[in-house]
């Protein structure tokens, strides 16, 4: 038998394929029919080829895929620390995808009950407590976690257990008119007793947004009232002190509907007294109405009767169903440590979640001048009092729903408050059933 060997064809097919088709170039017919020579081609190309797999880069099989919600405007931020991050753990390959932020939730459900999610998520608290609730977040270790905020972390746990880790916060202060008003009221009840004076005034005292979000919600648990307990007599004072704010004309009558923008834009026309809202719209202000803003200074939050601060945040979560889920914490407890807290601070003017951040004197002093660093030091303050945080539950949205409505009615003058409170915790213990 003869065998023809075909050296043109071998040789293209070996530049393709490399060590692969080595052996191929030694088959005469007299090697062919040497079965030790045979053995040892057969043998050295097992060996070849295990070493091409030992040195194949491992980020191939080590890529951490890595989605944010519209953070493309600080895209050099991001490719700086990931590269930082690559050059430490050359093992590691991240690939970033910036999802738009309307997008966030449909997009992350979708993936998160797929078999090939993304490794690491950047999502808001109340949508990971709802993936947290279905069971497709993986539970984070809370022995890694120790670089963080106390207080914010605990807020982030859902039944004791950790299933994200906070990215950065805001906290509202109380953005007000010194023309307007030159005593700021510390809590809510002091807002009601200071408004006939401001009304004198042809002037609120604020436009509160209660019917938007959680916001009725998170003024309601500074006062330890949570949607099981609302149809209390405690419960029903809060309520009835806005509904007399409101049937009086001491607030707008544009409340029951209001958004946080819209009550910015009547702080800005300078009929309005003061405004709780994040630092961040200072920046707006200044801006749109430099004449509001030579008038403006800022002051703590208002508080309830448990002298507690509300907050806002945003946070990572790893699904169930990740491949890379040790890779992925790796990598989010880098994003969040001490230094590059401070960069993203500093081109944000978010607030920090890393204790040793938050010592910086970024967040400690300021100029009396600055407005902003000001604003930035007593938000981070504010951190440091956290407790009892407003908790989200696996029907969220719809107890917000429920709440808002609620509140209107009341606001309208509908039905009895203490009625429309008894219906609005049967619905909420029907919707959790």
């Amino acid at each position: 038998m003869t065998i023809k060997v075909n050296y043109a064809k071998i040789t293209s097919f070996r530049a393709k394929h490399g060590i692969f088709v080595i052996f191929a170039l030694a088959m005469t017919k007299r090697e062919i029919m040497n079965k030790k020579f045979l053995t040892i081609i057969f043998t050295t190309f097992l060996i070849i080829t295990g070493i091409f797999f030992i040195c194949k880069p491992k980020h191939q099989n080590n890529e951490v895929v890595f989605w944010t919600l519209q953070m493309s405007d600080f895209s050099p931020y991001i490719k700086g620390v990931i590269s930082d991050f690559e050059k430490e753990n050359p093992d590691i390959k991240i690939k970033w995808v910036d999802v738009p932020f309307s997008e966030g939730e449909k997009r992350t459900l979708a993936s998160v009950l797929s078999d090939n999610p993304p490794d690491l998520v950047n999502l808001n608290p109340d949508f990971s407590s709802t993936l947290a609730h279905k069971k497709a977040l993986w539970e984070i270790p809370q022995d890694k976690t120790t670089q963080y905020n106390t207080e914010i972390l605990n807020s982030l746990k859902v039944n004791g257990k950790l299933y994200s880790v906070p990215w950065y916060a805001t906290s509202a202060i109380t953005i007000y008119n010194k023309d307007l008003i030159t005593k700021i009221p510390n809590t809510y009840e002091q807002v009601a007793k200071f408004s006939p004076y401001l009304r004198k005034k042809q002037a609120y005292i604020m436009f509160p947004n209660i019917t938007e979000n959680d916001t009725m919600l998170k003024i309601l648990n500074k006062y330890n009232c949570t949607t099981s307990n609302l149809n209390t007599d405690k419960c029903i004072d809060i309520f009835e002190m806005f509904k007399n704010l409101y049937t009086k004309d001491l607030i707008p009558k544009e409340t029951v509907t209001i958004t946080l923008q819209e009550s910015l834009e009547k702080y800005m026309s300078g009929n309005i007294a003061l405004i709780g809202a994040g630092a961040n719209f200072l920046n707006m202000i200044k801006e749109n109405a430099p004449s509001t803003y030579a008038k403006t200074d800022i002051a703590p939050q208002i508080k309830g009767e448990l002298g507690q601060n509300d907050f806002s945040l945003m946070n990572f979560v790893i699904p169930l169903k990740a491949k890379h889920k040790e890779q992925a914490l790796k990598f989010a407890l880098f994003l969040t440590n001490d230094k590059n807290q401070l960069e993203l601070a500093k081109l944000t003017n978010v607030l920090a979640v890393n204790k040793t951040t938050l010592q910086n004197e970024f967040y400690t002093n300021y100029d009396k001048h600055d407005l902003m660093a000001k604003a930035r030091v007593i938000s981070a303050k504010q951190l440091n009092h956290l407790q009892p945080a407003f908790k989200t539950q696996k029907n969220q949205k719809e107890i917000n729903n429920l709440v808002n409505n609620a509140v209107q009615n009341i606001l309208l003058n509908k039905d009895k408050t203490e009625n429309i409170l008894n219906k609005l915790v049967k619905n909420i213990e029907l919707l959790n059933k």
